[in-house]
């Protein structure tokens, strides 16, 4: 069982804990998540995250929903459902030019265009494949970096294979890039955190069981509908991104 706050926790505790975004408490977020406590603390500790706040109150104003918190918002831009779908073209292009065009850079701006906006989606995966700089390092010289950042980074589904205290082997197909464009390969075997000192999101897992990833950690157990919609907001990221490839005059490191 989850609900917005811990569902929360579980996604933006792995970034957190590395230092890439959110307050400097990785701790708490730990704790909250694993324990399932919801106080003032915690919704404190989410307003902190300046890259994921501002997604799902644009989700929530775009639903009628009063609570960003709400759980079936943080479901949304972490894994996908269809509150994404309400959100308008001119209002996901108005809020990326608002809040992410003067990170972008001029180049990289113009480079993404605004169809990349008309499909109305503000998934996390889309963040990762448009906003961030990633996707125009590729064909720089050494494309592993931005490769593994982008693996890392996006929301992944993976199958249970094995579980060893606070780790398990995890099936997953993983992002590659051939020079051109990018895709998911074949499936493979990786390593990932279950828990640290005992505290995890997803504890008793079993072989079989489907699992969301972020970074190397398990966030939680996803059904199957749950699983469609992250597959669809991952290759409609990766068309996005492959867009952005084909464009004259990549690569475009800033």
């Amino acid at each position: 069982m989850s609900n917005g706050p811990v569902r929360f926790c579980r996604y933006a505790y792995a970034p957190n804990a590395l230092g890439y975004c959110g307050p400097d408490d990785h701790r708490a977020l730990l704790e909250y998540g694993a324990h399932q406590v919801v106080d003032g603390g915690l919704l404190q500790l989410a307003r902190g995250f300046e890259g994921a706040w501002p997604y799902l109150s644009l989700i929530a104003e775009a639903n009628d929903i009063a609570d960003p918190l709400d759980d079936r918002v943080v479901e949304a831009y972490w894994v996908g459902n269809g509150l994404l779908d309400n959100v308008q073209e001119s209002a996901t292009y108005r809020f990326l030019e608002e809040r992410f065009r003067p990170r972008m850079g001029i180049r990289r701006w113009s480079a993404v265009g605004t169809t990349s906006f008309a499909r109305g989606c503000v998934h996390h995966n889309h963040h990762v494949f448009v906003v961030y700089p990633w996707v125009g390092m590729l064909r720089l010289e050494g494309s592993i970096e931005p490769l593994r950042v982008l693996e890392s980074c996006r929301i992944r589904p993976g199958r249970i294979v094995e579980t060893v205290s606070d780790s398990a082997l995890v099936a997953s197909r993983p992002l590659i890039f051939d020079g051109s464009a990018l895709s998911l390969g074949p499936e493979r075997i990786e390593e990932v955190k279950v828990a640290e000192d005992g505290l995890g999101f997803a504890l008793d897992l079993l072989p079989g069981d489907v699992v969301s990833l972020h970074w190397d950690w398990v966030c939680e157990r996803i059904t199957a509908g749950q699983l469609t919609a992250l597959n669809l907001a991952t290759t409609s990221a990766l068309e996005i991104a492959n867009s952005v490839l084909r464009e004259p005059g990549n690569p475009i490191p800033s």
